[in-house]
C-alpha cells in the first residue's frame, strides 16, 4: 500500500512536534477517538492539565502540537470525509482506477464499522457474493453515503435512488435475508 517518503514524515512529525514513539502513540489515539470512533473530543484546558499533573509540573504544554486536533474537532464530518478520501488515494496503487476489493472491505471495517453498523452486513454481502472485484472512486464514495443517509434497517432506502448496483444488489439481499427469517438486519443504531 502507499508509502511516505523520509522528507513527508519528517514534515509531518515537525508540525505536530512529535518527538517520541509514545507522543505519536498518544497522538494516534487521539485522532482514532475523534474520527473514527466518533468520541467526545478532549477538552482544551483539561488535556494540557493532565499533561502537566502527569509530568509533576505546573506547565500547560500539550504533549504534542494539538492545531491539527482542534481544527478536526471543530468540523468532524470534514475531518473524516477529508480522512476517507486519503485512504482510498493511499490504498489505491499507481495508475490504477481502483483498490481491490479485499483492501477495500479492510478499509471499511476499519473506517466505517466503529461508526456504521450496517459495514458489516455489506462486508458480509461482498464475501458471500464473490463477484465483484473492486472498488472505484464512485463506488467508494457512494458507500460512505450509504452508510451515513441509509438507516441499517433498510426502511428509508430508494431503490430508484442513484446508487451503484453494488449497493441495490446488497439491499436485495438484505432484504431477503429478513424474509427468509435467516438473519435479521440488524436494529436501528443508537
Amino acid at each position: 500500500m502507499g508509502k511516505f517518503t523520509r522528507v513527508e514524515w519528517s514534515h509531518g512529525m515537525g508540525l505536530l512536534e512529535i518527538s517520541s514513539l509514545p507522543v505519536l502513540a498518544q497522538a494516534l489515539k487521539e485522532f482514532d477517538d475523534l474520527l473514527i470512533r466518533d468520541k467526545q473530543a478532549l477538552s482544551r484546558s483539561a488535556s494540557a492539565s493532565t499533561q502537566a499533573r502527569k509530568k509533576g509540573g505546573a506547565s500547560t504544554r500539550e504533549p504534542y502540537n494539538r492545531t491539527r486536533y482542534w481544527q478536526y474537532a471543530s468540523d468532524r464530518k470534514a475531518a473524516f470525509a477529508e480522512l476517507y478520501q486519503f485512504c482510498f488515494t493511499l490504498a489505491k496503487p499507481p495508475q490504477a482506477r481502483n483498490i481491490d476489493l479485499e483492501t477495500a472491505v479492510a478499509l471499511w471495517s476499519v473506517l466505517l464499522a466503529p461508526r456504521y453498523s450496517i459495514i458489516n452486513d455489506l462486508t458480509t454481502f461482498l464475501t458471500e457474493k464473490g463477484t465483484y472485484r473492486g472498488a472505484n472512486k464512485d463506488i467508494w464514495n457512494m458507500v460512505h453515503e450509504f452508510c451515513h443517509t441509509v438507516d441499517p434497517s433498510l426502511d428509508n432506502y430508494e431503490a430508484d435512488g442513484a446508487w451503484p448496483s453494488l449497493l441495490d444488489d446488497f439491499v436485495t439481499w438484505a432484504k431477503s435475508k429478513t424474509n427468509d427469517g435467516t438473519e435479521p438486519v440488524p436494529a436501528k443504531e443508537g
